[in-house]
C-alpha cells in the first residue's frame, strides 16, 4: 500500500511586505513578481510534502483577482492537494491584508505541478495525500479533470511544434 500523508503537513504559509521596487508605475505589485512568490512557496509545499527536491512541472492556472499595493502585507498559502507517481498539484492562495484595517481580500489563486526529484535530477515517487478541508477535498476530486486537460494541452503543443 502506498504512502498517504497529511495536506495539513505541506501547509506552508509565508508573509511578504509589498515595497516599492515590487510594484509598477500605478502602485500595485507586478504579476511576475506574485508568479516568483507563487512558484516558490509552491516548491517549498511540495518538497515539505514530498522530503525530496523538486522542480516545477506546470502552473495550470493563475487567476489575478485583485491587487495588492505598496504598503500592503501578501500572506501566500500553499498546500498539496493531489498527487500522482512522482507528481505533486500544489494550490496557492495570495491574500493581501491592508495594515491599518486589517482587512484582508484575495488576489490570486494558482494550481501547479511540482515533481520531485532524486539526486539524478530524474523523477522520484511521492507519498499520496489525505485532504482535510472542504476546498481540499473538492480540489481532490476534480484532480482527475486536471490532469487530462493538462494532457491534452500538452498534445497540442506539441502539434504546434
Amino acid at each position: 500500500m502506498e504512502q498517504q500523508i497529511s495536506a495539513g503537513i505541506s501547509r506552508t504559509i509565508q508573509t511578504r511586505l509589498v515595497l516599492p521596487p515590487d510594484t509598477n508605475h500605478m502602485g500595485t505589485i507586478f504579476g511576475g513578481t506574485v508568479l516568483a512568490y507563487i512558484d516558490e512557496i509552491a516548491a517549498i509545499t511540495a518538497m515539505k510534502h514530498s522530503g525530496k527536491v523538486v522542480v516545477t512541472a506546470s502552473i495550470d492556472s493563475v487567476n489575478f483577482l485583485s491587487s495588492a499595493r505598496i504598503g500592503n502585507v501578501l500572506i501566500l498559502e500553499g498546500v498539496v492537494i493531489s498527487t500522482g507517481r512522482t507528481s505533486m498539484e500544489v494550490y496557492v492562495k495570495a491574500e493581501c491584508q491592508d495594515i491599518e484595517t486589517r482587512g484582508r481580500t484575495l488576489t490570486t489563486t494558482a494550481i501547479l505541478t511540482m515533481v520531485a526529484v532524486d539526486e539524478n535530477s530524474k523523477p522520484t515517487p511521492v507519498p499520496g495525500v489525505i485532504p482535510e478541508t472542504d476546498k481540499e477535498k473538492n480540489l481532490f476530486k476534480s484532480a482527475q479533470a486536471r490532469k487530462e486537460r493538462r494532457m491534452k494541452l500538452n498534445e497540442f503543443a506539441k502539434e504546434l511544434v
